[in-house]
């Protein structure tokens, strides 16, 4: 990987860094948005790993590990194991196109379901099993696109958790994603695919995300409002077109 794309992974992380800082979420779906539109998605899903994994671990920690636990175990199974063992990305051209396509296409209806910010129903009464449904349906998303946000969040705004629990619950689950992503990425890859120019990269992403991230926390409280979650899902609708459009 060439010094300018390298620089231009550490830009992309930065930016991807600071609207986790600023909103708590989003850093793989801006980061896969971006790097989609130059690289392959499976490339760019093996950068990703290290980064979403590092930012989540403190948001795993809380008060409510036990309870959200009790209560989405079935949904992270699914989740997990779909994303380890569903097809999707590749490395032939072929798939290349379908992964673009398929990370277009889940990050348009992203952006439209936060420009529209549907009612949903609430979910708190009802039985696990919507979880493991819900797990799976975002396991299918994750193995094609390394974007594991829909159907999740919505899932879990459904539940009601107040705003501790809802940011643990992201942290775990987003941690949960990762791991299996990672896990399968491995599983899958040549010999050899850990070059030194690949791990100057990641290194460079990780830095990114970190410096991002502690900027975004700095910056939350002027941006974290109406206008810049709407801004942000409409950037979302414009890299899932030109992510369509590339894919054509």
């Amino acid at each position: 990987m060439e010094t300018m794309q390298v620089l231009l992974v550490v830009a992309v992380f930065a930016l991807a860094g600071g609207v986790k800082g600023i909103t708590g979420m989003g850093l793989p779906t801006v980061a896969m948005s971006v790097l989609g539109l130059w690289m392959p998605p499976a490339q760019a899903a093996a950068l990703l790993v290290a980064p979403s994994l590092a930012t989540n671990v403190a948001q795993c920690r809380g008060p409510h590990l036990r309870r959200l636990a009790a209560r989405l175990w079935p949904g992270w199974l699914a989740m997990a194991v779909v994303t380890v063992f569903a097809p999707g990305m590749g490395g032939d051209a072929s798939a290349t196109d379908s992964a673009s396509r398929s990370l277009g296409i889940v990050l348009v209806g992203y952006g439209l379901w936060g420009l529209w910010r549907p009612a949903l129903p609430d979910l708190s009464e009802h039985g696990r099993w919507v979880g493991a449904l819900a797990g799976m349906a975002t396991g299918v998303v994750t193995s094609l696109t390394a974007v594991f946000v829909l159907p999740w969040v919505p899932y879990l705004q459904s539940l009601r958790f107040d705003k501790d629990e809802m940011v643990q619950a992201l942290g775990l689950s987003f941690t949960v994603a990762t791991l299996a992503l990672a896990f399968r990425l491995q599983a899958s890859a040549s010999p050899g695919w850990m070059s030194a120019s690949t791990i100057v990269a990641t290194s460079g992403a990780l830095g990114g995300a970190f410096l991002g991230l502690k900027l975004g926390e700095v910056f939350r409280g002027r941006l974290a409002g109406h206008a810049f979650q709407k801004a942000l899902f409409a950037m979302f609708v414009l890299l899932g077109a030109a992510n369509l459009m590339r894919a054509a």
